[in-house]
């Protein structure tokens, strides 16, 4: 039993050992480090959306990174269009796009990064009951378009929205009355 225990300790400390080696900063973070995580976030996937935002809560860990984590949300658009919350979307969208410009690699990602901006606009819309999900499908494929086209979301008019309420609106009213 005592050489049992003697493993087990031995085997815990290794493994402790092996924990704090990785854990530590052994080198500077080199720019294609960087881009591979920025890659692995900014992908059309859930898993890399709650990759993105398991980092996005806890940053400590990818401080070295110097990621700019700063946003606008959804510029001039609403952030939570009818209700729908689109907060996070616009947030993770705007992570990419300052990253990229960053590195100097915008260009050559932002067909990407608006595609993983409506993939997480869509997952949001997936939460809602089946009576709202196409006015947040149609405001979805509107915040699309706008940063697609235009680069920002502050191209959504007012006429986009009231749409989608009206939309919102007569599917509501045709559940209730069936």
């Amino acid at each position: 039993m005592p050489r049992r225990l003697a493993t087990l300790i031995s085997s815990g400390a290794l493994a402790l050992l092996a924990t704090l080696a990785i854990a530590s900063p052994a080198a500077a973070v080199t720019p294609s480090q960087r881009l591979s995580v920025l890659s692995s976030w900014t992908q059309t996937s859930a898993s890399s959306y709650n990759s993105w935002n398991s980092a996005r809560v806890n940053r400590a860990p990818w401080a070295e990174y110097n990621f700019n984590w700063s946003t606008d949300y959804c510029s001039s658009s609403p952030d939570n269009p009818l209700g729908f919350t689109f907060t996070l979307g616009c947030y993770r969208h705007d992570f990419g796009y300052r990253n990229y410009k960053a590195v100097g690699q915008f260009s050559a990602n932002k067909s990407r990064l608006d595609s993983a901006f409506y993939a997480d606009l869509k997952r949001v819309c997936a939460t809602y009951n089946s009576v709202v999900r196409p006015a947040c499908y149609s405001l979805a494929w509107t915040y699309y378009q706008a940063v697609n086209l235009f680069g920002s979301v502050a191209a959504v008019q007012q006429a986009d929205i009231d749409r989608a309420a009206q939309l919102k609106a007569k599917a509501e009213a045709n559940a209730a009355t069936h």
